[in-house]
């Protein structure tokens, strides 16, 4: 299975570096793709000349593979794309839409396309599309989720069944030991997010990612059904989104509240108390910050480890 998506992403190890709006710009993409494993840009919070600044920035950084991730309901995604072949990265992952919007053209300019889903019925129409790949993303990811609610343990080995392009499992793993859990419910390999949020190359503010490793069980919540589902840390912001939603507020009042650049406000300047802080479940298991190299590096280390043991387990 890894040998299928390592050769697919011409890396050395089947992890992936989630492309998270605020946190993946090129310090971090070059990072993990220099460590060995595929860096990704998250273009969901750039404006199309600072996404081709990332990406010649990354390209200056590593000669090796890297990709960039665009959420398809973002507006300007045809000067994205442009942008994305005019400066001929190789992979490109898309999220929140429809595959087939933009999948075909990507093949055409001979790109890797890989779609993240929430479930197997999306994981069809993204292999109907043509995607080379799919993310299975479980409910304990941070950010924007599926409405579904299925936890990665359930939905890898829905997808896996569904669809045969390589199934790359997202949603609570951080540590090699969950990334050996994946595999074996059929996954190809992993990707990462909130653990590479916790590096010194993620763009996002420091407090932020102090408030990450300071995380405990419990202190994240999938909010905001009514407009796009996203995984919260509790703070102010979301105490108030949340009483909202409980008095059965309309979408109109929930656009009011959120208002404008609240994740920017939260992720990327710091402000934890009224700011949207994007991060997953495995948030209260990450309890240091580490360069990036160093947390895939312990990733696969782990991995094997924990594949050892089960061999020797096997053998008793």
């Amino acid at each position: 299975m890894a040998y299928n998506l390592t050769t697919l992403f011409k890396i050395q190890y089947p992890i992936i570096q989630a492309g998270m709006v605020w946190a993946s710009g090129w310090r971090l993409a070059s990072a993990v793709s220099n460590a060995g494993g595929l860096g990704l840009i998250g273009a969901g919070s750039m404006y199309p000349d600072v996404l081709r600044e990332h990406i010649q920035q990354c390209k200056a950084a590593t000669g090796k593979p890297f990709g960039v991730n665009v959420p398809l309901m973002y507006p300007g995604i045809e000067e994205i794309m442009n942008i994305i072949v005019e400066e001929k990265v190789p992979i490109v992952f898309t999220s929140a839409g429809n595959p087939k919007t933009w999948t075909p053209w990507l093949k055409e300019k001979k790109i890797t396309v890989v779609h993240v889903v929430s479930s197997s019925k999306f994981a069809s129409k993204a292999q109907e599309a043509g995607c080379d790949a799919v993310v299975a993303e479980g409910f304990e990811a941070g950010g924007h989720n599926g409405r579904e609610e299925t936890t990665t343990m359930v939905l890898v080995p829905a997808v896996k069944e569904a669809v045969t392009i390589p199934v790359i499992a997202a949603g609570g793993i951080a540590t090699g030991r969950q990334m050996l859990a994946a595999m074996v419910l059929g996954a190809a390999g992993v990707q990462v997010g909130s653990r590479f949020v916790c590096t010194p190359e993620a763009s996002s503010h420091m407090a932020f990612k102090e408030a990450v490793i300071k995380a405990g069980e419990g202190d994240t919540v999938l909010s905001m059904k009514k407009l796009v589902p996203v995984r919260l840390l509790k703070n102010a912001f979301f105490e108030e989104i949340h009483a909202a939603e409980l008095r059965g507020a309309d979408e109109e009042e929930m656009k009011k509240i959120l208002g404008r650049a609240r994740a920017k406000k939260g992720m990327f300047e710091g402000d934890l108390d009224y700011g949207e802080l994007e991060i997953g479940q495995v948030s209260a298991l990450i309890k240091q910050i580490k360069p990036a190299a160093e947390v895939l590096t312990e990733i696969w280390n782990d991995y094997q480890s924990a594949l050892q043991g089960l061999q020797l387990r096997k053998n008793e």
